[in-house]
């Protein structure tokens, strides 16, 4: 309730709560009235079931009404302790923000010698660390398995972090820059550039000649020089950079899809990527466990369960 952008949001939520705790007050006042002595018998509503289950306009029995009244008072006892109406805070002040707050540093206070003593080892000898990688396995699984998939194989626009094809490099250095900073990947439309869609169907066709996939060698042919456009980026022989996350064009991994199709899409509008940063979030010692999860998913055996878990057999992307 603090978050409110004016007073007059906190007003509005104030006078709207107040008018419906009134307004059950008088519907249960007005269902409750006893029917004075000569008054005609109750009237049936009309609904009927089972042959002779039929709804009367009685009022409502005494024990149920004031069960309901009791709901009432605790809502006024909970709105005078708790914030409910509008900008009031409370007899307690209590907020969301605070209770996380203090369970973080509860959290903080029980675990944080544990991702302390991991921080002052090297990130691959974490990595080898059963006990570490049951924590970043947890870890990857809270924060990271929404876009790289629970086996972290990743999908369409996730790569996969479980083959050694690494868009911003595969060292365990650059593996917790990518989750502490997060990075920004942009494929910029080359459509016009190239001339047209006959000219990007013809760069296409290049561009997967160079993994050795299936491709139409004679349109290949012609946009063999044109690459130079695309090697600013991607190098000349189309193996990439790490130090822009450009991708390497000579392997069979596609993080968009390899099929021709897809690689016209993406050689005629475009690709943006976005990794979060998670420095803020995790700080520097629980990103230190992650990153050894991470580098362990592709760089040592699975020995234990804490590995083998969530690992399947990996596919192109």
């Amino acid at each position: 309730m603090s978050d409110f952008t004016n007073g007059w949001w906190g007003s509005f939520v104030s006078i709207v709560t107040v008018i419906g705790i009134l307004a059950c007050v008088l519907l249960l006042k007005a269902q409750s009235v006893k029917r004075a002595s000569g008054v005609k018998k109750p009237e049936l509503h009309g609904h009927v079931w089972d042959g002779d289950l039929a709804e009367y306009n009685n009022p409502l029995p005494r024990w149920w009404m004031w069960l309901f009244y009791i709901t009432v008072a605790f809502g006024l006892v909970y709105l005078v302790l708790y914030p409910g109406l509008g900008t009031y805070a409370g007899v307690y002040g209590w907020t969301s923000r605070n209770e996380h707050e203090a369970e973080t540093r509860l959290a903080d206070a029980r675990y944080g010698p544990i991702f302390d003593k991991f921080a002052q080892q090297d990130l691959a000898a974490v990595a080898k660390d059963p006990e570490a990688r049951a924590i970043g396995q947890r870890l990857f699984l809270t924060y990271c398995s929404q876009c790289h998939g629970s086996d972290a194989g990743g999908g369409p626009g996730f790569p996969s972090l479980r083959d050694k094809d690494w868009l911003y490099g595969g060292e365990p250095d650059q593996i917790k820059a990518s989750i502490m900073d997060g990075r920004n990947g942009t494929m910029p439309p080359l459509g016009e550039a190239l001339g047209g869609a006959a000219a990007v169907k013809e760069m296409a066709n290049y561009v997967l000649s160079l993994s050795g996939a299936p491709h139409d060698a004679a349109l290949a042919a012609k946009a063999k020089d044109k690459f130079a456009m695309c090697a600013a980026c991607h190098g000349p022989e189309g193996k990439g950079n790490p130090q822009i996350g450009s991708a390497n064009l000579t392997d069979k991994i596609w993080l968009h899809g390899g099929s021709e199709k897809k690689v016209i899409e993406t050689i005629s509008v475009g690709r943006s990527s976005h990794m979060p940063a998670h420095k803020d979030l995790l700080g520097e010692a629980k990103v230190h466990v992650l990153a050894a999860y991470v580098y362990g998913l592709s760089h040592e055996p699975a020995t234990d369960p804490a590995q083998t878990a969530y690992r399947q057999p990996v596919e192109k992307k």
